[in-house]
């Protein structure tokens, strides 16, 4: 039962006290962060994108998150926020010429440090390894370090020379308060992006309306007036005092010589020339003689 042999037992060992709090490694804890997709959980590999909230994810794996929503994922509170590739930014990062991999050190002969990060600031040189602030731009995809921006402050990209706001700066990774002043940014955005589509489709329906009802305006004028230039001798033409028994008079006449144009043949039109006239299918040159036309029908009628 123990205490054989003389052995003095402590208190610790006899009286069983709380618990401690387990404390998370703090190397593990940023690994986790910096080197995994929050989304899946395997290991960050070209192409590295970002979110809105300053989360690093695989590309492979939100875009199978958004084709498949229905799946059940053990993470997918951390893409709640995600809807589409427009939500999302592919990310322009600069490789660490330190970095040599995981597999280097497969014997175990080697030192191998934990803070050394895949990724490096290529304007200070800060390794991404969750010790130092990084940022990325939305416009560009681009990742500096905090202290690179604040120490060269200007509105042009360091990386690729593309200009940029105060606004369009994401904090990678960051605390609590941090995610949600970028949680309240995403959603000011979004409330904007929403006015300006109604702007548009307002605008677009009241440019449409005018246009078809002036159309509508237009069109039975053209009619009257293409079917006025069509034969001009035809109408005649009404003078005399204004009046109301001379308009009632001038608009039955304009009527009915406008339906007579319509019902009239060419052919019997004495003002137009036997050329003008050979262009219609009612013209004598037109019509078949009896010789010309069959009696009967085969398989590929090529006659005439």
């Amino acid at each position: 039962m123990g205490c054989d042999g003389g052995t003095i037992p402590k208190r610790h060992e006899l009286v069983k006290g709380p618990k401690k709090v387990e404390k998370v490694d703090r190397n593990a804890e940023l690994a986790a962060k910096w080197k995994y997709c929050a989304l899946s959980q395997e290991k960050l590999r070209r192409p590295i994108i970002a979110c809105d909230l300053g989360r690093l994810f695989n590309k492979d794996s939100v875009i199978e998150y958004l084709l498949d929503k229905t799946a059940e994922r053990p993470n997918a509170e951390a893409v709640v926020h995600i809807r589409g590739i427009k939500d999302i930014k592919e990310l322009n990062l600069t490789d660490n010429p330190e970095w040599k991999g995981e597999r280097s050190n497969i014997k175990g002969d080697m030192y191998e440090d934990m803070n050394c990060g895949m990724f490096i600031c290529p304007v200070v040189g800060l390794e991404m390894n969750g010790k130092h602030r990084f940022c990325y731009l939305q416009n560009c995809g681009c990742v500096f370090s905090d202290r690179a921006l604040k120490e060269v402050k200007t509105e042009i990209c360091h990386k690729c020379g593309e200009g940029f706001k105060a606004e369009d700066v994401v904090v990678l990774n960051g605390t609590k308060e941090e995610v949600g002043k970028l949680r309240v940014r995403m959603e000011e955005k979004r409330a904007k992006a929403k006015t300006k589509k109604s702007k548009k489709s307002k605008a677009a329906e009241t440019v449409s309306t005018p246009s078809e009802s002036k159309e509508d305006a237009q069109a039975p004028q053209v009619d009257l007036t293409a079917q006025q230039n069509g034969d001009e001798s035809s109408q005649p033409a009404v003078a005399g005092p204004s009046g109301s028994s001379d308009s009632s008079k001038g608009t039955k006449s304009s009527t009915s010589s406008t339906s007579s144009i319509a019902k009239r043949n060419f052919q019997e039109m004495t003002e137009k020339s036997e050329v003008f006239k050979s262009l219609f299918t009612t013209h004598s040159s037109a019509k078949r003689t009896k010789d010309q036309t069959s009696n009967w029908v085969t398989h590929t009628p090529y006659h005439f």
